[in-house]
């Protein structure tokens, strides 16, 4: 007998901006806050998510600031509780934690972050395999625990991309041609089947999130 037919969609919506956003390298540091924008860009995202047609049934966040404040006004808005998981966290960058981007862009390294990322690790960190894998698997598991529901994930960029790489098929040495915006939403469909790519770094509506 055929197994019956799963749906479960999981909406991945990265942080709003912090005063560092796109100078520096933030990685897992302490501390660092949404800006004033990025306030604003949690507040707007979380009446966006309102729009839903399947509401969401379960939140889930990063351990950090920046995604605990981006969460905030979506728990609110969705009358759901955050709740943490460090499988969402952000690469671990090692020793470029808190580096600025214009210094790292002059390593030779850097060729490989951009070009061939899967054979990259990051000085005393993770390598972008490892993250890939990791943040694959904590939504494969959420994916189980919420099946045929919808659910929010807040989390990074980085993490945000290889997921939706790894969903597509796609090589993750080309992960880095993906756009994940502060506060856009990306949405992958689990099903018993294969991954569907419902949406990608969107800034817009969300009322139709399903396969054509």
């Amino acid at each position: 007998m055929a197994s019956r037919p799963t749906f479960t969609t999981i909406l991945l919506v990265r942080h709003g901006a912090t005063a560092t956003t796109g100078t520096v390298l933030p990685g897992r540091a302490p501390g660092l806050h949404l800006s004033e924008r990025g306030r604003a860009q949690a507040d707007a995202g979380a009446l966006r998510l309102v729009d839903i047609t399947k509401k969401p049934v379960a939140l889930y966040v990063s351990p950090l600031e920046r995604t605990r404040e981006t969460a905030a006004p979506i728990a609110k808005a969705l009358h759901l509780r955050a709740v943490a998981d460090r499988g969402l966290l952000e690469c671990d960058f090692g020793t470029w934690t808190g580096r600025k981007l214009s210094l790292l862009y002059k390593k030779s390294e850097w060729r490989a972050v951009q070009h061939a990322p899967s054979t990259f690790r990051f000085p005393e960190g993770e390598s972008f395999s490892e993250m890939q894998q990791r943040i694959w698997t904590t939504l494969e598991k959420l994916a189980v625990r919420h099946r045929n529901r919808t659910i929010v994930v807040v989390s990074h960029a980085d993490p945000i991309k290889a997921a939706v790489t790894y969903a597509l098929g796609v090589p993750l040495d080309l992960f880095q041609r993906t756009v994940i915006s502060t506060c856009s939403v990306s949405a992958i469909a689990f099903t018993n089947a294969t991954p569907i790519v419902l949406s990608v770094n969107n800034t817009g509506t969300l009322a139709d999130l399903m396969p054509s």
